[in-house]
């Protein structure tokens, strides 16, 4: 009997989540060249939420490949390497010539050493915590500082040198060494105290009251938490040390 061959195709499902996050990073780049900056902002941020749902339809309905991984990492590179980069640039990058351009350049070769490197590592890596900062936020924080500046009418060569330093800044986070929670392992179906909810509450109210800036204030808490967060722990690790070290005094 001849063997049956075997089916091939990929998962629709989470697929259509990254297809449309490519698409986000795609018309946020169309928005930048046409001037748009607020849309191509708005267009990275759907981008990031709709990263987040691929990967997590995936595990929910065992629909995990290689293809998908792979995928992903294409998108990410797109709609959070390269579309930032752009965004940036065409708003106040532009005007600083050559620095401008290697602000960009650095951003964007730091996203894609970032997911280079987290596939390399994925299976091996404590899932508890990224090494170097996630594309997505370092995105976030791009994308929240041209949409502060449309928003309150601010031209970006006004402040073309300062995005210029963020920019890099966040391309040089992202193949840092710094460790950053991943929170992947958070329980959203366990209990949580009333507290944390109206924590929530007053997030999401905060957030509506005035989007950018917010947003760009918890990314930015974010990209420093790793830095500290590295800090703190190599304090106690040395703490340890010396006390191992120390005999006891009997």
């Amino acid at each position: 009997m001849p063997e049956r061959k075997r089916r091939r195709g990929i998962y629709l499902l989470p697929n259509l989540f990254t297809t449309a996050a490519l698409f986000a990073g795609f018309y946020a780049v169309l928005s930048s060249n046409a001037g748009h900056f607020e849309a191509a902002a708005l267009g990275i941020f759907a981008a990031m939420i709709l990263d987040g749902f691929d990967g997590r339809i995936a595990r929910m309905t065992h629909t995990q490949t290689d293809f998908g991984a792979e995928y992903d990492s294409l998108s990410d590179m797109v709609a959070f390497g390269v579309a930032p980069a752009l965004v940036a640039y065409d708003w106040a990058l532009s005007g600083l010539g050559k620095l401008g351009w290697l602000a960009a350049f650095v951003y964007t070769a730091g996203a894609a050493l970032r997911l280079a490197r987290f596939n390399t590592q994925l299976g091996v890596a404590d899932k508890r915590y990224f090494q170097g900062l996630a594309s997505p936020s370092a995105a976030a924080i791009i994308a929240a500082s041209v949409w502060i500046g449309v928003d309150n009418g601010i031209s970006g060569s006004q402040v073309s040198l300062l995005v210029a330093v963020l920019t890099a800044s966040a391309g040089l986070l992202m193949v840092s060494n710094f460790r950053y929670h991943s929170f992947k392992l958070l329980d959203l179906q366990g209990q949580v105290p009333f507290v944390v909810m109206v924590v929530v509450m007053l997030i999401f109210a905060l957030v509506v009251l005035d989007p950018p800036i917010l947003l760009f204030v918890l990314f930015l808490g974010y990209a420093l938490s790793g830095p500290v967060l590295t800090l703190v722990q190599r304090r106690r690790h040395r703490g340890r040390r010396r006390r191992d070290a120390t005999p006891d005094d009997t």
